[in-house]
């Protein structure tokens, strides 16, 4: 330690002024290295929380927010006006359900699978001309079975609805435009996304072209919402927002794009 305190000496005896600039300048670099370390630390994953801990995504929403169907909610604040897909569970992460309640209307409830639109022809049939109003609880999914839903609806000039605190997502909102009445309640959500082509379940299928088969479904979507009187910005939101999350309409934005025609249920004409 003698001769390391010796040699600082000397250094500092030469000239005051520049040994100070060298110190400056050698606790400059250090700071440097030290910072871009942790630059890199991070763009590695290298600080990632500890086991057990929460994640900043993953923690809840502030006191005050609501949950689901509270992030589906587009009155949050910011100028994100994404929403992350829910994930449903229970009755609406199972296959679309068809019950009668009061009122003429037919509840629908369930995630949309292939053969959902043949089980809704059926009640359809089933309970004639008693079903006015097609109320929809929905998360979403196949989009072909969806718009044959909407137009069947369009056809028997029935109308839809989307009670208050319910959503309907996804795919969800193509059988919603099929209604001649479009009605939506309070802090109910209808939100939109990018479709996508599924992959085929079977591992010896010819090869598909995922991106060619997006397209043609993205272009029968637009033709559908034409004929349906939807404002096209509706499909302009959808492709531009990312299949793992949902633009959802406001309420001003839900009469604007001729989503919602009649009065939100709930109220009463004056």
């Amino acid at each position: 330690m003698t001769g390391l305190t010796q040699r600082f000496h000397d250094w500092l005896s030469g000239n005051p002024e520049d040994a100070v600039l060298r110190l400056v300048f050698r606790g400059l670099v250090v700071l440097s290295i030290g910072a871009l370390g942790f630059d890199l630390a991070s763009a590695n994953g290298w600080g990632a929380t500890e086991a057990g801990e929460v994640a900043p995504a993953q923690r809840e929403a502030p006191e005050g927010l609501p949950s689901l169907p509270a992030i589906l909610s587009p009155w949050l604040p910011g100028r994100d006006r994404l929403a992350p897909l829910p994930q449903p569970d229970g009755a609406l992460g199972k296959p679309m359900t068809f019950d009668l309640v009061g009122g003429n209307r037919l509840m629908a409830s369930g995630t949309i699978t292939p053969g959902t639109a043949g089980a809704f022809a059926a009640a359809i049939e089933r309970h004639g001309e008693y079903i006015k109003t097609v109320v929809l609880n929905s998360p979403g999914g196949s989009v072909s079975d969806a718009m044959v839903m909407g137009r069947l609806i369009r056809e028997r000039k029935l109308a839809t609805a989307v009670e208050a605190g319910k959503y309907c997502a996804s795919s969800c909102p193509l059988v919603f435009f099929g209604g001649v009445e479009r009605r939506a309640g309070d802090k109910s959500s209808i939100g939109v996304h990018q479709v996508f082509a599924a992959k085929s379940a079977d591992a010896d299928s010819v090869p598909r072209d995922g991106m060619s088969d997006a397209q043609r479904i993205s272009a029968r979507c637009q033709r559908y919402l034409g004929e349906m009187g939807i404002d096209l910005q509706v499909w302009v939101h959808a492709m531009e927002t990312p299949k793992d999350r949902l633009f959802v309409f406001k309420p001003d934005e839900l009469t604007k794009f001729n989503i919602v025609t009649a009065q939100p249920i709930g109220v009463s004409k004056p």
